[in-house]
């Protein structure tokens, strides 16, 4: 092994080993438990960014664990068309050749965006081996292929004939740079410049007067939308206006008579308290217009070009029409006034356009059976387990109160809608096959929203409608699914309720939920704030390790990151830590086959110690590991190899190694590669390549890690007083080196240790492990009694149940030691009213492991000893001078 961990040579060629090894496959073990993943299908947009990484990182770590574990796993790979999202980037990159859909045609437009699909397909899959993700390929699936088409016919087929699919004209929201309908989460609100235009409506009798003016003020932020008013509306509570319920106003611009109506939706609070219903372009004046049967007229083609309702208007661009109108409605002395503002306006996920709220024929799920199905299944045994919990209520809430899904959108690419209209009657055909007189039959243009058919892929990518199908019956429900909190409403909850109308069952046991990977100042990456971090990028400087280290250990469920260049140092640092621990056992292992732990009976105190450690080590990460803490995993993880084995263990294992004892040198060699074996194991769910790569360089069984057995804990490692005696050992020696770097005594200056204590088991640790305290202390001579006197001018180390004294005569000034002591007794009084404050709140004591708080007490009680011995030692160096 080189003296520095190399990423890009550790990592070179190693995933296409375990492709070809077929590593990643299920076991096809029937006795194994079964436990799967649906990968959340990437859309074929582009490359994967940082949050991907994370997300399939999160995936990777579970499922490598649990192939460990024994499961019979499966991790199944796929892509999503994405509907607009995917067709919106083919027609841009048309555009820029100057050619539209429209110039190709349906069916050479649809090649086009096929060619785009299988581009941007290698490209993602190329990410993922260098992510390291043990995927299984050979069931990859697409959200377009065969299989999950006639799982889209059926479902819709299905939906509609139960009656829970229908065709209707609505207001829905209008993307008129795709040309096609959005659904409310699809639409992203952002603040925009805008103004109240303030236009007077004239009577139409020439009679009808209001506060002594012949015309009724009505505030509009969209003058552009005029031409479509069929009606003024006033609240009937209002008083202003009941005399003038009733009469007709003439429309500006457009000379047409329009009545006066009295509905609810008018605020008598907000403006005048009188709108003007506009029944084609606004959702809430779509619904008054039902009520009061007025018109609706559509003044917008679908390019939110105007259409020949808006007369001498039409063809204009909305926001030049606009423009226009304002300006004829000043000339001809109509405008009152014009109050700018700024207001929040719906924009097109996908395309950024500000979105129109248009009339059209669209296809809708009625939602509310759906809905209270998924919410009824909460409260059952098989319900869905959200991570963090607090997610459910977002869930819930949103079913709650869930509108009908408009699920037509007017693109190409996409699952075209399985309904056919008669050529002569207008009848409409919807089956999952063609009607047999296809000649007389015209297919609906319109395709499916992608979240449609991605609802349906846990168990349509298992082989779903066929029920028999072998990895429906072996893998569904799937195990666990890891995603963003922020498609709780675009994905999940679809997932859901389609899962349990046409199956019976949830889809998954657990939705993991994680935040949003920020940059260093919090913010949301972005392109417009240019902050975005490519994860490949990364990964060739760094490693995938670094980045997956990183990813798993700044995780807490439900919560953001924040990505810096330091925490990637310091996961390499980390990581080149591993490497060198690792190249040091290593090397002193001389010719060994395989390591094998000596009779209990042979282990030192090192040994006992580092193995109960490890005990404690597998059963926090295996613990953690299954409530999806990884954050808190990772921390285990690294206190044990930076602290235990690297800083302590391996340097004392160099004292036996050094010596002559043989049987004690192959001792230690058997418990240094057990120790890094298990650790490797433990590591490698984390970071794959590295572990691999160190773990076929030492003794080990079988061919690699991705199949090798996951630690347990062993019963016999288990040693508490080991641990308490290590735990002693560690802090007399870390007072002394305490007291050198006060006193400026580097290691090669000699000194003499005093250890005074009265407690004689800790006087026989001391005694018996003197080789340690020699190698890690340097003592001349080494005094351990419970007579030892306290020498009139040495530095002064208070440990558990014992004082350490180091004579340095020339070194030490009395008044500077009397400041250190003082110093220690603040620091020991502020732990004893840490552990006070703590053990008096009744809801840490009733709530905490019984562990955990006996532990309190027993940190209370050390920290007062201390406290007292400290000032027993200043009083008495006071009294020295």
């Amino acid at each position: 092994m080189p003296p520095k961990y190399d990423p890009q040579a550790v990592e070179a060629g190693r995933y296409n080993e375990w492709l070809q090894d077929g590593l990643f496959k299920p076991s096809g073990d029937k006795k194994a438990h079964p436990y799967s993943i649906v990968i959340p299908p990437p859309n074929v947009t582009g490359k994967l960014h940082l949050g991907h990484a994370w997300d399939t990182t999160l995936q990777d770590m579970i499922i490598r664990q649990k192939r460990m574990q024994g499961f019979d796993t499966l991790w199944l790979p796929g892509m999503d068309h994405a509907g607009i999202a995917t067709q919106a980037k083919v027609e841009a990159k048309l555009r820029e050749q100057g050619i539209s859909r429209y110039d190709l045609g349906r069916e050479k437009f649809i090649e086009k965006v096929w060619e785009w699909k299988d581009e941007y397909a290698n490209t993602i899959k190329t990410q993922w081996g260098k992510l390291g993700l043990s995927l299984d390929y050979s069931r990859e699936r697409f959200t377009l292929d065969e299989g999950l088409s006639a799982a889209v016919k059926k479902v819709f087929v299905q939906l509609y004939k139960k009656g829970l699919i229908y065709r209707g004209e609505y207001i829905i929201n209008w993307d008129p740079q795709a040309r096609t309908a959005l659904s409310d989460i699809e639409v992203i609100h952002k603040d925009d410049k805008g103004a109240f235009y303030h236009v007077k409506y004239k009577f139409a009798d020439g009679e009808t007067t209001l506060d002594g003016k012949d015309y009724i003020e009505i505030a509009t932020t969209r003058p552009e939308t005029m031409m479509g008013d069929t009606a003024i509306a006033v609240n009937p509570s209002d008083e202003r206006y009941k005399d003038v319920v009733g009469k007709k106003v003439i429309l500006p611009l457009a000379n047409r008579e329009i009545p006066i109506i009295a509905d609810q939706h008018a605020d008598p609070a907000f403006g005048t308290g009188a709108v003007k219903i506009t029944p084609a372009h606004d959702p809430n004046d779509f619904l008054v217009g039902n009520r009061h049967n007025l018109e609706r007229i559509n003044t917008m083609n679908e390019d939110a070009s105007m259409n020949e309702k808006a007369g001498k208007y039409e063809g204009m661009d909305r926001f030049e029409a606009r423009k226009a109108m304002v300006q004829d409605l000043q000339d001809q002395d109509l405008m009152i006034a014009i109050d700018p503002i700024v207001h929040s306006v719906g924009h097109s996920e996908r395309t950024g356009v500000q979105v129109e709220a248009r009339l059209s024929t669209q296809w809708f799920v009625k939602m509310k059976p759906l809905a209270e199905q998924a919410l009824k299944n909460q409260t059952t045994d098989d319900k869905v387990d959200f991570v963090p919990e607090r997610f459910e209520k977002t869930f819930s809430q949103w079913m709650e109160n869930i509108h009908d899904w408009v699920i037509s959108r007017q693109l190409w690419w996409g699952h075209q809608i399985p309904a056919w209209y008669n050529k002569k009657t207008g009848e409409i055909y919807v089956d999952e096959q063609p009607p047999k007189d296809i000649e007389n039959w015209e297919q609906d243009k319109d395709v499916l929203d992608t979240w449609f058919s991605s609802a349906l892929w846990p168990f349509s990518t298992m082989g779903w409608p066929d029920t028999d199908a072998p990895d429906f019956k072996r893998y569904f429900p799937t195990d666990t699914l890891v995603t963003g909190y922020d498609i709780i409403f675009f994905w999940v909850s679809r997932m859901i309720f389609q899962s349990l109308e046409f199956t019976g069952r949830r889809p998954f046991k657990n939705v993991l939920l994680h935040g949003l990977i920020r940059d260093e100042q919090g913010r949301k990456m972005s392109k417009s704030l240019g902050n975005g971090i490519d994860p490949m990028d990364v990964i060739d400087k760094y490693g995938a390790d670094a980045l997956r280290w990183f990813l798993s250990n700044g995780s807490t469920p439900g919560q953001d990151i924040r990505f810096t260049y330091t925490k990637m140092d310091a996961a390499w640092n980390f990581i080149n830590k591993i490497w060198n621990a690792s190249r040091y056992v290593i090397m002193n292992l001389g010719d060994m086959t395989k390591p094998t732990l000596p009779a209990e009976d042979q282990w030192d105190l090192a040994d006992r110690w580092i193995l109960s450690r490890l005990n404690k080590l597998i059963d926090q990460v295996t613990e953690q590991f299954d409530k999806f803490n990884f954050g808190e995993a990772g921390r285990a993880l690294y206190d044990f190899i930076w602290n235990d084995f690297c800083d302590w263990y391996i340097e004392m294992s160099k004292e036996t190694l050094n010596g002559d004892d043989e049987q004690a040198k192959q001792n230690t060699r058997n418990v240094l590669a057990y120790v890094l074996d298990q650790t490797l194991r433990l590591l490698h769910p984390i970071m794959p390549f590295v572990t691999e790569k160190i773990w076929l360089t030492m003794p080990h069984e079988g061919d690699s890690l991705v199949v090798a057995s996951y630690p347990v804990t062993n019963a016999q490692f288990d040693n508490e007083k080991a641990e308490s005696q290590m735990a002693n050992l560690i802090e007399l020696i870390k007072a002394v080196r305490n007291i050198r770097a006060e006193a400026n005594a580097p290691m090669s200056s000699e000194i003499d240790v005093l250890i005074k204590t009265s407690n004689t088991e800790l006087a026989h640790v001391f005694e018996t492990n003197r080789d340690y305290i020699d190698r890690f202390v340097h003592p001349k001579a080494l005094t351990i009694g419970a007579d030892v006197a306290a020498p009139k001018l040495a530095m002064t180390g208070i440990i558990t149940d014992a004082e350490v004294y180091v004579p340095l005569a020339e070194l030490v000034d009395l008044d500077e030691e009397a400041a250190r002591l003082q110093k220690e007794i603040k620091k020991f009084e502020a732990e004893v009213e840490r552990a006070k404050k703590k053990l008096a709140n009744e809801r840490f004591v009733a709530n905490a492991p019984a562990e955990v708080v006996e532990s309190e007490h027993q940190k209370q009680a050390e920290n007062e000893a201390k406290l007292q011995a400290t000032k027993d030692r200043l009083t008495a160096l006071q009294a020295e001078k």
